[in-house]
């Protein structure tokens, strides 16, 4: 008996997802970059027969668009399941009630700071705000140590930051509304914009915009920098302090859509999202995202550079404040 029951939920789990295939493919609303998306996603079809169609976000636009479709779609989505590359839009969604209550098995060993007390959510993954540079062109003791000094005209001047209302450029901004007080978070975009800061499309552009010289310093994610030493060694980072002793870690999130059309396949989609399986692709590939499970953090030798002790939770209250602050400042 045993060993039937094992085998029992083997063939109802196939037989899922062979009749959500018959129907139509799993979807998958991913802002993960694409590159690493698919890598995941195709990991997971060669594991179990069943492929699973990705709808990415433009690089601009990165994790808003999806969310607006979901909110939009609401409540007949389109998806299953959101793949995100963050993770205060993640906890936005479950705040309105549009993510399914979901507590995966794989994610046991997870840390409760990666997790939704209430299981709408689960981060993976984890990637750091840096200030990338060209080494042949900076000297590391021109460079700031704390955030809020990138505010000064020597440094502003001299900058290029991803449109805080997307990405993890958002959650960056919020973080510091959130940690420093809405007067200091207004003061240091102000000083941004007096102080020549250029704002581009999102953070490869921002890198872009260091390589090409258009910049000396900018505000981006540890995989973006990852991914550009391919071609250009001479780029380099530092993690700046935020105001509590580290910078922003901000993992990946995964969660099941509410009323989504495969809720059974959309769930062993996201047991296998947040296993350590996953953790250990994406630590290996060019992103590099930093594990949250110690263990795997251990056995790949990566270390987790100092975090703010800001909660996601307090991060995302701080989110409608910083776009009205960014929108009323920065984009006019």
């Amino acid at each position: 008996m045993r060993r039937l029951i094992p085998a029992a939920a083997l063939l109802l789990t196939m037989s899922v997802m062979a009749g959500c295939a018959e129907e139509d493919r799993l979807v998958v609303y991913c802002s993960v970059d694409e590159t690493f998306g698919r890598l995941v996603l195709q990991r997971f079809k060669e594991k179990t027969g069943f492929a699973v169609q990705p709808v990415f976000d433009s690089e601009a636009g990165k994790t808003t668009g999806l969310v607006k479709r979901i909110r939009i779609e609401a409540p007949d989505p389109a998806a299953d399941v959101l793949f995100s590359g963050e993770v205060f839009h993640t906890i936005l969604l479950a705040r309105e009630g549009l993510l399914e209550a979901y507590d995966s098995p794989a994610a046991g060993d997870i840390p409760p700071r990666y997790k939704d007390p209430r299981h709408h959510w689960t981060g993976i993954g984890l990637r750091g705000r840096v200030l990338a540079f060209d080494s042949q062109r900076v000297a590391v003791e021109q460079l700031p140590r704390r955030w809020e000094e990138l505010a000064e005209q020597r440094h502003a001047c001299r900058l290029a930051f991803a449109n805080p209302l997307f990405g993890t450029t958002w959650g960056h901004v919020a973080a510091m509304f959130a940690l420093w007080g809405e007067q200091r978070g207004r003061a240091f975009l102000t000083g941004l914009r007096d102080g020549g800061g250029k704002m581009v499309d999102g953070n490869s552009s921002a890198v872009r915009a260091v390589l090409a010289g258009q910049a000396d310093l900018c505000m981006t994610d540890t995989d973006d920098v990852r991914v550009a030493r391919r071609q250009a060694p001479s780029l380099k980072q530092r993690c700046l302090d935020l105001g509590d002793g580290g910078t922003l870690l901000i993992p990946s999130s995964v969660a099941v859509i509410k009323n989504c059309p495969h809720p059974e396949a959309a769930r062993r989609l996201v047991d296998f999202l947040v296993s350590a399986e996953v953790e250990r692709l994406l630590a290996r590939s060019d992103s590099g995202n930093i594990p949250v499970r110690e263990s795997l953090r251990r056995e790949l030798k990566m270390e987790l550079p100092p975090s703010t002790r800001l909660s996601y939770d307090a991060i995302a209250d701080a989110m409608e404040p910083a776009a009205a602050a960014v929108r009323e400042i920065l984009i006019r």
